[in-house]
């Protein structure tokens, strides 16, 4: 795996850049939506393609519970077994580990758990992830981590900060072939364990570098405030993924701050209860204002739902519970965020990514909509 910076914006750390793969290339700024189970909910890989989206993210830990990697790997990899042509990042599943399984405990070789589908025992170890990851045949793979919720204190942090280093460390020497391999920089809020995190992970020379521990209940502002302070000292020949953000504000300020790459469940999440992203803010098209509404999704949109669907039908499906509602919506969502980091990366090319976010953080608050023009 490499990574080629090709611009870079004057007035930010705004960067745009080719990421290559053995399996192809995408481009930075990138969104790469969730497909936690191997689909991205409600959207087809052919639908993805059409979209624009050129990487989508699996969860090692769902896959390894369930179908497991035998079965994939015997079905000729993840790639064939879900039609998905191009590049593949696997999340390690340490936060899923930590956030959904139960009776979690860890050591220095790794963490024991019980699965929340069935209940059946599990220990893993670091070299146990990657190796789930390898037989996968994933394209980016993440090591693992151990990710805290907000607040956490600094002993606690520094101990999981510790035993993530160690990880990191067994996962490097483990694995070197020609797959991207991630370090993750954990530290909690705490400025020196963040910085400790980036000296001894940059010491391993990983392909890549991802801020995880983050949009766990800290703080907006304290968030960006970290961000912006791990990628000041992260090498900037490296791709920087920041874990589970992905609001188009916030991926605008990832983009002000140097991040390269982007995940977030949520923008499919919100689109099945019939909340959309437009040009103008969100809009919750539940609410009645939309009965009669004849009006696309968003005017300023070109995707498939917006050309050919109204709000008022789509408002109606929703309500019914219909499943082509949820699968406009999250089309429209994906496409909508697949739209908006290809002309952030323009913006950059054109050394104008701030003139562009905040023209876009103007446009919604310039809606008095009934989401409060939260983005």
């Amino acid at each position: 795996m490499e990574f080629h910076l090709t611009h870079e914006d004057s007035k930010s750390k705004a960067r745009s850049g080719i990421i290559s793969t053995p399996r192809g290339n995408f481009n930075s700024p990138v969104f790469m939506p969730v497909g936690t189970q191997g689909t991205v909910k409600a959207m087809s890989p052919e639908e993805l393609q059409t979209i624009g989206v050129e990487i989508i993210l699996c969860n090692a830990y769902h896959l390894y519970l369930r179908p497991g990697w035998q079965i994939i790997k015997k079905l000729g990899g993840l790639h064939s077994f879900i039609n998905w042509p191009g590049p593949i990042l696997t999340d390690s599943g340490g936060y899923q580990i930590f956030s959904i399984s139960s009776l979690q405990k860890t050591n220095e070789e790794g963490v024991s758990f019980r699965s929340h589908i069935d209940g059946s025992e599990h220990f893993l170890t670091a070299q146990d992830v990657v190796d789930i990851q390898v037989r996968l045949d994933s394209d980016i793979m993440m090591v693992l981590d151990e990710c805290l919720a907000y607040p956490a204190s600094f002993e606690r942090a520094k101990e999981a900060l510790r035993r993530t280093l160690n990880w990191a460390k067994t996962s490097r020497n483990y694995y070197r072939g020609e797959k991207g391999l991630f370090g993750i920089v954990q530290g909690s809020t705490f400025k020196d364990l963040r910085k400790k995190a980036v000296d001894e992970l940059i010491k391993l020379n990983f392909d890549g570098y991802a801020l995880g521990g983050l949009s766990v209940g800290e703080p907006y502002n304290l968030r960006f405030e970290i961000i912006s302070f791990v990628n000041m000292l992260l090498p900037t020949e490296k791709p920087r993924y920041l874990m589970g953000v992905g609001t188009p504000g916030e991926i605008l300020e990832g983009i002000e701050r140097g991040v390269d790459m982007f995940d977030c469940a949520m923008p499919t999440r919100i689109a099945r209860t019939g909340t959309v992203f437009t040009w103008n803010g969100k809009v919750n098209i539940r609410n009645a204002r939309h009965k009669e509404d004849n009006a696309p999704l968003d005017a300023l949109c070109s995707c498939y739902t917006c050309k050919n669907y109204t709000r008022a039908y789509i408002r109606h499906l929703i309500w019914a519970r219909e499943i082509l509602g949820i699968r406009l919506t999250s089309y429209h969502n994906l496409h909508f965020l697949a739209s908006l980091v290809r002309k952030a990366r323009m913006a950059i090319k054109k050394n104008s990514f701030m003139h562009f976010k905040q023209e876009v953080i103007d446009n919604f608050k310039n809606l008095k909509n009934e989401e409060g023009n939260n983005v």
